[in-house]
């Protein structure tokens, strides 16, 4: 229908939609948006597979999904979580909410099951990632040391005083310092024992040894587990733990010999209160050393465990959770990406009165997006298996006891395995995840930049993750260290683990590969999951063979065995990318294949594409590999066009199977109703009302009313010499 009003602006005739019963209006030949509510409910109409069902095989079951959904409901209607006003607050307001929000959280913590506990925090760790820090630095960190590190009698004694629940004492966690943070070992704190009042003194010797970015030492921390070189009788036993008190649990006061200072604003996650420590001569009884493995007895005699690599198992659990964190933030940038694509539209055809087309149709946009949503499913995947591994592992550990012989030799296998897959992998998801949100923003034009969209803040808050609990480049080389030394195990005769069997050919011929060229030529076939994971493990096993070739090359100069390995850092690191990402393919693969039937096609598909476009992305290690050709590589590129038009008609209903409520995803622009205009707008000026320009008379006035008049000065003789 067709009319004019009186009451509108004069834009043009009218016109109403049959479908919404929407009213528009025409501009000229061009006709104004359409209803986005209608646009995203259209994408919602016939999904190939059973959104929920995804939903539960995602959370791993209905019980775990409807926990979700309570978890998420309760924060949602408790005011001291309010979310959408986080752009707006000062550094002071930020921390001070943090805090109550802690002194709500610490209670429901101790008090609920621990399965209940876990999934609130992974929710949590995407609503307020800074809370989480802060929160997390006392659990997960300054406790954590103790779990991992305290003999049973330390762990009872700390728990009686209320380490776990935070009454009286309240922990961080002090490893890092001003001049050392991913080298452990090189940490210039230290602890020596005093045998005539058995106590350590816990001494700062230079200005790099202060303790720097310790979350929680600003305000929070009574106490902290302090990484310091032991030194007992002149003689250096390496980094161990301790536990220091920094302030009086009454008066708050710092303790005798303490220092502390504000580290103040941050790039992102402003709720946690980082800040500095120097200690200067502090002294601890000899009992607040933790002493699970190594232990100094009161004559001064230092035990070492037999196999001291034990302790460190413990520190795994960080980068552990931090790939499961990547996919979850990955999870809400696409959802707000994906709901904006579908309902943003820009431009038409040229036909006048035609509807300006979805982002979502244009095969770019889904170029843009949509294997970004197959390396998220990667990262689910992945987290799902690394979170098993190291439960294992750690289940492995704690069972030793006083074993010797195999099952520690095994112990120490899986331990150097975890070790390095999640260390490659810790730094690969996250590194993808940052890329994920900021390619996210860049999606959504203009709106990106503002920080009520959701995303500026969430790049701001996640880039950390590429930097702690190890720097992603150290880590990767980690993990290529790793690649390399299991190589030249197995060329002796050791067992390649399951995650490295594509190495067997390679291993066979002495680390000479022969090319196996892929036979299929059409689409389908060089993008089947057989070819796929066959191509990757080629690449990979490539990559660890120049690898070994250059760290041999090192030996072969002269250099000793660390030299050789620095001598092949560049191949290490990219061996080590080129396993993370046929790892994931595995891993993606097996998850395919244990996934209920009416699930798997489009599992199978998203498995296809993120092994598919990864490899266009690299497709110079392929040719070089000599797995695929150039024909092949380009057939490739054909399936992966294919693959995002068949993906994108899924596109929404694959980001309502992440199931976060409007209230997690808090952006107007990823809204499940897709109503992003009207509530875009009341956001901004309901957090943003109209005031006078405070400085208008003290800046803007006299800017305005200034004259043109200037003083006179001195005359310039251009005549004269």
């Amino acid at each position: 229908m067709i009319e004019n009003t009186a009451s509108e602006p004069d834009f043009g005739p009218q016109f109403r939609c049959g479908e919404c019963d929407w009213v528009g209006h025409y501009i000229g030949d061009f006709v104004a948006h359409r209803d986005p509510k209608a646009s995203i409910a259209e994408e919602r109409k016939a999904p190939s597979f059973p959104v929920r069902e995804l939903t539960y095989w995602l959370d791993g079951d209905k019980k775990v999904t409807e926990l979700k959904e309570q978890i998420m409901l309760e924060l949602e209607r408790d005011p001291l979580w309010r979310v959408s006003d986080h752009p707006n607050l000062t550094l002071a307001e930020t921390r001070e909410r943090a805090m109550k929000k802690i002194r709500r959280l610490a209670d429901q913590a101790t008090s609920r099951p621990l399965e209940e506990t876990m999934v609130r925090m992974s929710i949590i760790s995407v609503v307020d990632p800074g809370f989480w820090t802060r929160f997390g630095v006392h659990f997960g960190l300054f406790f954590g040391a103790l779990q991992g590190q305290a003999s049973p009698a330390q762990l009872a004694y700390w728990m009686e005083k209320g380490a776990f629940t935070m009454q009286g004492v309240t922990g961080c966690f002090g490893m890092t310092e001003l001049g050392h943070g991913s080298n452990v070992a090189g940490l210039e704190t230290i602890a020596t024992f005093d045998p005539n009042t058995d106590e350590f003194i816990v001494h700062s010797p230079t200005i790099t040894a202060t303790k720097w970015w310790i979350g929680g030492a600003a305000h929070t921390a009574t106490h902290c587990a302090v990484y310091a070189q032991l030194l007992v009788g002149g003689k250096r036993y390496g980094t161990k733990t301790f536990v220091v008190q920094l302030r009086d649990t009454q008066t708050f006061e710092l303790m005798p010999g303490v220092n502390i200072g504000d580290l103040g604003k941050k790039m992102g996650r402003d709720q946690i209160d980082n800040g500095w420590i120097r200690f200067t001569h502090v002294r601890i009884p000899r009992s607040h050393m933790l002493m699970k493995h190594t232990k100094v007895m009161r004559s001064g005699e230092v035990i070492e465990p037999p196999l001291a690599q034990l302790a460190y198992g413990a520190l795994i659990q960080g980068r552990v959770s931090m790939v499961g964190d990547s996919a979850n933030v990955a999870k809400r940038a696409l959802t707000i990406a994906t709901r904006y694509a579908s309902v943003r539209r820009q431009f038409s055809d040229g036909t006048p009165g035609a509807l300006e087309s979805k982002l979502i149709d244009y095969p770019i946009h889904q170029h843009r997006l949509l294997p970004l949503m197959a390396q998220t499913f990667a990262m689910i995947f992945a987290a799902r298996e690394m979170n098993t591994s190291y439960m294992q592992l750690m289940s492995q550990l704690n069972e030793l006891g006083d074993s010797k012989g195999a099952a520690v030799d095994a112990a120490i296998k899986n331990l150097k395995e975890t070790h390095a897959t999640s260390a490659g992998l810790k730094a690969f998801c996250t590194w993808m995840c940052l890329n994920i949100i900021d390619q996210c923003r860049q999606s959504l034009g203009g709106h990106g930049y503002s920080a009520y969209t959701g995303l500026s803040q969430a790049y701001s808050d996640f880039a950390v993750h590429c930097t702690w609990e190890g720097d992603n480049t150290i880590l990767t080389l980690q993990c290529g260290r790793y690649l390399v030394a299991t190589a030249l195990d197995a060329l002796k005769g050791q067992p390649l683990p399951e995650n490295l069997a594509y190495l067997k050919d390679a291993i066979k011929s002495g680390m000479v590969l022969e090319t196996k060229p892929f036979s299929g030529k059409s689409a389908a076939e060089v993008s089947s999951l057989a070819a796929l994971k066959a191509a990757w493990s080629s690449v990979a096993a490539n990559a660890i063979v120049n690898a070994v070739r250059d760290f041999k090359a090192g030996v072969a100069k002269g250099l000793s065995k660390d030299n050789a390995y620095e001598f092949s850092s560049a191949s290490r690191l990219h061996a080590a990318r080129m396993h993370t990402y046929t790892y994931l393919l595995h891993r993606f693969v097996a998850q395919v294949e244990q996934s209920p039937a009416a699930l798997r096609p489009i599992l199978t598909l998203l498995a296809q594409l993120f092994g598919a476009h990864s490899a266009v992305q690299h497709s110079g290690e392929f040719l070089q590999a000599g797995f695929y050709s150039g024909a092949q590589i380009e057939a490739l590129k054909v399936f992966v066009n294919d693959a995002c038009a068949q993906i994108r008609k899924d596109a929404v209903p694959l980001t309502d199977a992440f199931d976060y409520s409007d209230y997690i995803i808090n952006s107007p622009l990823g809204r499940y109703d897709g109503d992003v205009y009207e509530k875009y707008f009341e956001l901004v000026t309901s957090l943003n009302p109209q005031k006078p320009v405070p400085y208008f008379d003290s800046l803007i006035r006299p800017l305005l009313e200034r004259t043109n008049e200037s003083q006179p000065g001195p005359e310039l003789e251009i005549d004269q010499e």
